[in-house]
């Protein structure tokens, strides 16, 4: 069979997918798997044990006919598809495609995820019960070890800090200063904060070092597959719902994740490699979310030493 997954992004809805994934491959043990992604993370896809091709969507406007001719070839000829992003537009690929076997919420769909409470559902639990209805009930651990290993030289013992949010959704962040703050507490116990963000984020760790020199910062320094590896072997992870924090939870380290307004996490929070939940803290104003409390959570949770 030829069999055609999609996730488009963001980087944290992709991260959720990994158990999907894995349980898609598993499934489909002998066939021919493609994932079709947005750039960002065709990379990744590329490198991971569950496909063997991965093509791009370029996401063409309705209105741009060679975009959507290109698109259309993209997704012709499966036997099977299976749409994890069930959005507005993926679902409208159904037709695109010339409606083959189809899992997701595409109207007249043969394999349709018939559950009227869907969007209320965790991430996680709803996209089991999604390949659940397409036939799909094993679902292995994700295999990680595809991922890169850090060259970062980190401390014994260390926290690590996701301090940054997508730049327009400011409501996401917890203060810079907070961050600041911990690290100098958690450096007060013994334990080396290390920052670690995107380049346009580098704001954020110098900031935090500025507060507590004895920081490592990270930032602009490691690759999305990296973190992964920088997580597992942390005492502790405190970041905000950002991407991140999801590579981070399929660690298996212990988590403190910041949720402002913006997001719920019954439906969004970051889960551990079997489901677990994790320590979220919730405030309708992040700025109000005080540091002894945060320091206090992490500190609950937090590793004797490194894995």
């Amino acid at each position: 069979m030829r069999v055609l997954v999609i996730r488009l992004g963001a980087f944290g809805d992709f991260v959720q997918s990994f158990a999907p994934f894995a349980a898609i491959r598993a499934a489909h043990a002998g066939d021919e798997i493609t994932l079709l992604t947005t750039a960002p993370f065709a990379k990744l896809g590329a490198a991971s044990p569950w496909f063997d091709r991965v093509e791009v969507d370029a996401r063409p406007g309705w209105w741009n006919l060679p975009g959507l001719l290109r698109l259309r070839r993209q997704l012709r000829g499966y036997d099977m598809v299976y749409d994890l992003q069930t959005s507005g537009r993926s679902s409208r690929y159904f037709r695109l495609a010339g409606r083959p076997c189809w899992s997701g919420i595409a109207a007249g769909c043969a394999l349709p995820h018939a559950n009227p409470g869907r969007d209320d559902m965790h991430t996680r639990e709803r996209q089991q019960e999604q390949l659940e209805m397409a036939g799909i009930c094993d679902f292995p651990l994700p295999d990680m070890s595809w991922l890169p290993k850090s060259q970062a030289d980190l401390p014994r013992r260390f926290a690590l800090f996701a301090p940054g949010a997508a730049a327009h959704r400011p409501a996401k962040r917890w203060p810079a200063e907070n961050y600041g703050v911990l690290a100098r507490m958690l450096w007060d116990k013994g334990v080396t904060p290390v920052v670690i963000g995107a380049p346009n984020e580098a704001d954020l760790g110098a900031f935090i070092k500025l507060i507590c020199p004895q920081a490592v910062d990270l930032t602009g320094q490691t690759s999305l597959g990296e973190l992964y590896d920088i997580a597992r072997r942390a005492a502790v992870v405190v970041g905000n719902d950002t991407g991140p924090m999801h590579l981070a939870a399929l660690s298996g380290t212990p988590c403190v994740v910041l949720f402002g307004p913006d997001s719920d996490p019954a439906i969004t929070a970051p889960r551990g490699p079997k489901g677990e939940w994790l320590v979220v803290l919730r405030a309708e104003d992040l700025k109000a979310l005080g540091v002894d409390e945060v320091f206090a959570r992490a500190q609950a949770v937090m590793r004797p030493t490194w894995a």
